[in-house]
């Protein structure tokens, strides 16, 4: 496979290949900056790839989908008192302290103790999503006739949200920064995921119904989506 090209082009999709003795099966991924990588074994040939990229074409349109929606280009932050960080579709600047044991919000300043940053911030996030979105997500689910057995605050990479066929529902602690009304969004796109498990037609219907104006609030979803604070890969 020594003539492989470097990018295959596969319709509108440019793939990124490399191959590796170690591999038993192409794997194909979609990175944090929208580009599409294929990692194959050695004896996969031209042919052979873009079939499984077409055969994966829908799956791969989806992801790159998720990296718009969650937007691509973050706005730089620094740990330092004054520093504005979103929570609820509010800015909260930080108060640097000399003694924190976890970030607290007192008196509309986010406290952080002195040495810290993006891992404690992103430890309150979760901490402060856990029992606000428990608390949100009853009553979308009692509408759309689901039950939730679990909801967790975790970091998703470019995912809003997803749930599992058990009835556990995962949302991005980044989430926590946006307006109440589009997390209530991101709750109900999941929730109607518990019935329907793709996009089709039916899936939208059952999220108009839920919430009627979903369209509005998903397209500014995506406007605001790359101004929120999203550290590096992994928190």
């Amino acid at each position: 496979m020594s003539d492989f090209p470097g990018v295959l082009h596969v319709g509108d999709l440019d793939v990124n290949v490399s191959v590796s003795e170690r591999r038993r099966s192409v794997r194909l991924t979609v990175e944090r900056d929208a580009s599409v990588t294929a990692v194959v074994p050695p004896e996969v040939s031209r042919d052979e790839l873009a079939k499984v990229v077409r055969a994966k074409r829908s799956w791969l349109y989806g992801k790159l989908a998720e990296r718009r929606e969650l937007g691509e280009s973050r706005p730089a932050r620094e740990y330092v008192s004054g520093e504005g960080f979103p929570y609820l579709g509010r800015s909260y600047r930080l108060r640097i302290v000399d003694r924190a044991r976890e970030v607290r919000l007192v008196r509309g300043r986010l406290e952080l103790g002195r040495g810290g940053g993006a891992e404690e911030l992103v430890r309150w996030y979760r901490r402060v999503g856990e029992t606000w979105l428990k608390r949100r997500v009853e009553p979308w689910a009692s509408r759309l006739g689901v039950e939730v057995s679990g909801l967790r605050v975790l970091p998703l990479g470019y995912r809003w949200g997803s749930c599992s066929p058990s009835g556990t529902v995962n949302i991005h602690w980044a989430t926590m920064q946006l307006p109440p009304t589009l997390i209530d969004y991101v709750l109900v796109h999941e929730l109607a995921h518990l019935l329907r498990h793709d996009h089709s037609a039916e899936f939208w219907r059952l999220v108009e119904r839920a919430m009627p104006d979903f369209q509005d609030r998903r397209e500014l979803l995506r406007r605001l989506g790359p101004d929120l604070w999203l550290p590096e890969e992994g928190l």
